[in-house]
C-alpha cells in the first residue's frame, strides 16, 4: 500500500497553492490505522505529549531531537537519519505533524525535515487544540515501538529555505522583503519577548530595518486552523504588498513562529523564494552594531 497522497477535499476548498501539505482532523481520524502514516507531535511544552496525545502519535522534542547539543545549529545528517530510522519513517511513509500553540513547533519540525529534503510531510490543520476541542480520541499510551526503517538521509541543504545573519544583511542591501512575525510590542521594541513570557533573550528591542510587521497569528482562525487563501492574500499581498515572486525572509525571536509564516507563504500561497531566519531576534538583537529600527 502506498503512502496516502490525495488532497483532503475540505483543504482543497480553501484555495491553497499546495493543499496536499495539510490535512483536517476528520481526515486524520479516518487514517489512524493507516500503516503508511506516521503521526508526530512536536510541542513547545515538551511534557504535554505525556498528558495525552493522538493515538499512535510519536513525540519529537524540538530541542532534544532536532537541535545540536553544543552548536547553535540543527542535527547532522547522520543524527537525522538515525532519528527517522528509530521512528520507523522512510520515503514510503507520510508524516503528519501537529502540536500546541497553533502548530508553532509542528511547522518548525516540518521545516527542519525539509532541510534534509524530506518532503512527504503534512501539517494537521488546527493542530492539537482543534483535535481536543472536537473531543476526539486521546491516549496516554506510548506509541507501539516502531519497526526500524532503513531510511537514508540526504545531505542537509540550508540555502533555499534557511537564512543566516549574513544572508539577511545581503538581503537588506538588495532591498529584499522582510517579515517580522512577532507581536507588535516586540516589533516596536517595547518588549523583548512575547506577552506573558519572561523578557529576556536580547540586549536590544526593535526590528530589522524595512521589516514589515505581520504577527504570525493573523494567519490563523480562532480554532487554530489556517485562514483560507483569499484572506491570507489580503493580509500579505493587499495589505503588505508582497507578491509570490518576491524573495522573502521571515523571522521572529528564535525561528518557531516564523516557521509558521514560512509555511503559510511557501505552501499555502505558493511563494517559491521564502526563507526562515531562525537566528531571528536573539541573534540580531544581540549582535554588535547590527542595525535596528523602532
Amino acid at each position: 500500500m502506498s503512502a496516502p497522497q490525495q488532497t483532503d477535499p475540505d483543504i482543497a476548498a480553501k484555495g491553497y497553492a499546495h493543499p496536499e501539505a495539510l490535512v483536517t482532523t476528520a481526515w486524520l481520524a479516518g487514517h489512524l490505522d493507516d500503516q503508511t502514516l506516521r503521526i508526530v507531535e512536536s510541542d513547545e511544552d515538551v511534557l504535554l505529549y505525556d498528558t495525552g496525545h493522538i493515538p499512535g502519535a510519536m513525540k519529537i522534542d524540538w530541542h532534544a531531537d532536532l537541535n545540536d547539543a553544543l552548536m547553535r545549529d540543527y542535527i547532522s545528517r547522520e543524527q537525522f537519519e538515525e532519528l527517522l530510522r528509530s521512528k520507523g519513517i522512510d520515503e514510503s511513509t507520510t508524516v503528519v505533524f501537529y502540536g500546541d500553540k497553533n502548530n508553532w513547533w509542528a511547522t518548525y519540525a516540518f521545516w527542519v525535515f525539509q532541510l534534509f529534503g524530506f518532503t512527504n510531510a503534512k501539517i494537521l490543520d488546527g493542530g492539537r487544540m482543534k483535535w481536543e476541542q472536537e473531543g476526539r480520541d486521546m491516549t496516554t499510551d506510548a506509541a507501539a515501538p516502531a519497526k526500524r526503517s532503513s531510511f537514508t538521509a540526504k545531505p542537509r541543504s540550508d540555502e533555499k529555505i534557511r537564512a543566516f545573519m549574513s544572508d539577511v544583511r545581503k538581503h537588506l542591501d538588495a532591498k529584499g522583503r522582510l517579515v517580522d512575525v512577532r507581536s507588535p510590542d516586540e516589533y516596536s521594541g517595547k518588549k523583548l519577548h512575547m506577552p506573558e513570557y519572561p523578557q529576556e533573550g536580547a540586549m536590544r528591542g526593535g526590528h530589522i530595518p524595512t521589516a514589515k510587521s505581520v504577527p504570525w497569528a493573523r494567519a490563523a482562525n480562532p480554532d487554530g486552523t489556517f485562514k483560507p487563501a483569499s484572506e491570507l492574500r489580503a493580509i500579505y499581498e493587499t495589505e503588505q504588498g508582497l507578491t509570490p515572486s518576491d524573495d522573502v525572509i521571515a523571522y521572529c525571536r528564535i525561528g518557531e513562529r516564523s516557521s509558521h509564516t514560512w509555511f503559510v507563504l511557501r505552501y499555502l500561497l505558493g511563494y517559491d523564494k521564502v526563507r526562515n531566519y531562525d537566528g531571528s531576534w536573539t541573534e540580531w538583537g544581540n549582535a554588535v552594531r547590527a542595525p535596528i529600527e523602532r
